[in-house]
């Protein structure tokens, strides 16, 4: 597979890689199988989709666990990103940022992973108590103690932007300013699909000129641009698409063309490419410091995933993409 390099530390990882969150947390909890998702991690690994995408929050824990038990016979052929700042309740998500608990969170995770380095550790969400700045160099210190090798940033959440009328990323921007003067950031994670390309705008060419790597969290649109799922067919009450508004029955069939779309293209390439690798290949051909992370937690698809980092589509495949419709349905 295809090599890309992750921003200031210059570490190579296979153009695709792994989202893990969906084997453990958030995705349809009566399909989560731990020995099926065992292999779909093996797979990756074997196919070149090394860097593997957690956070301690997913499960709570249970995630880390399981990818834990990989690593312990495979570490060398990973590329293990995890994350730290949010705890979760009963009912709710708090940020926790202050740095003596980062540095505890980061060695509760090096155990459950049974690994004595994390590849990046990534700051989930800035907590509002504590100036970033501060949480950031105690992540940074634990570069320095050489347990952990490089940083990265996620997102800020976009319904507040949303409604404050600002662009979708201008928060994250402004704390990728503030903590780049403590210590370098080496990757950003942000969403970014056919159906979400907001972090075209400001966001992406942000990291380009800072030569700063990009992450790409759900990039099939979690599962829609795939052309698998049925409008009307329902979630689980524990899946988030459960109350995400494009998932709606309504919503489903209204976007519609734009899988429509993507068949179309994957048509063009052949009987064996499908509309998801589509949706890859395009998120992939914006930048080459853009690492699609397709969340699954199924081995046929880890591999289908991968194969996208093979198909090369031509400018005007990437313009026919482009162009389709924009997604209906927001969060408001």
């Amino acid at each position: 597979m295809e090599r890309r390099t992750i921003g200031a530390a210059a570490l190579a990882v296979g153009a695709v890689g792994l989202g893990c969150m969906p084997m453990s947390w958030a995705y349809s909890t009566s399909r989560q199988r731990g020995d099926e998702s065992l292999r779909a991690v093996h797979r990756a690994l074997d196919l070149g989709s090394c860097l593997l995408d957690t956070a301690d929050m997913y499960g709570p824990f249970t995630n880390e666990l399981l990818l834990g038990r990989v690593l312990k016979e495979r570490r060398s052929d990973a590329f293990v990103s995890t994350k730290v700042g949010l705890l979760v309740g009963e009912q709710h998500i708090v940020a926790n940022g202050r740095p003596g608990y980062v540095k505890r969170a980061c060695d509760a995770s090096l155990r459950r992973l049974q690994t004595d380095v994390i590849d990046l550790y990534q700051l989930h969400r800035a907590d509002p108590e504590v100036p970033v700045e501060e949480t950031w160099g105690a992540m940074a210190e634990l570069v320095r103690a050489g347990k952990v090798r490089a940083l990265g940033l996620c997102a800020v959440g976009a319904r507040s932007a949303r409604r404050s009328g600002a662009r979708l990323h201008d928060g994250t921007i402004r704390q990728l300013e503030r903590v780049q003067q403590v210590f370098p950031v080496s990757a950003v994670e942000a969403e970014l699909s056919v159906w979400s390309p907001e972090a075209l705008e400001a966001l992406l060419p942000w990291c380009a000129t800072r030569g700063v790597g990009f992450l790409a969290a759900m990039p099939l649109g979690n599962g829609f641009l795939t052309g698998t799922l049925t409008p009307g067919e329902g979630f689980e009450a524990d899946d988030l698409r459960a109350r995400h508004p494009r998932f709606t029955a309504e919503m489903m069939a209204a976007n519609q063309p734009i899988a429509a779309g993507l068949r179309r293209v994957a048509a063009r390439h052949g009987d064996g490419v499908t509309p998801a690798q589509v949706a890859l290949a395009w998120v992939l051909a914006q930048g080459g410091q853009v690492i699609p992370v397709p969340g699954t937690k199924q081995e046929r698809w880890v591999t289908e995933n991968a194969a996208a980092a093979g198909l090369r589509l031509s400018p005007g495949d990437l313009a026919e993409v482009s162009a389709l419709p924009r997604a209906l349905g927001s969060w408001e």
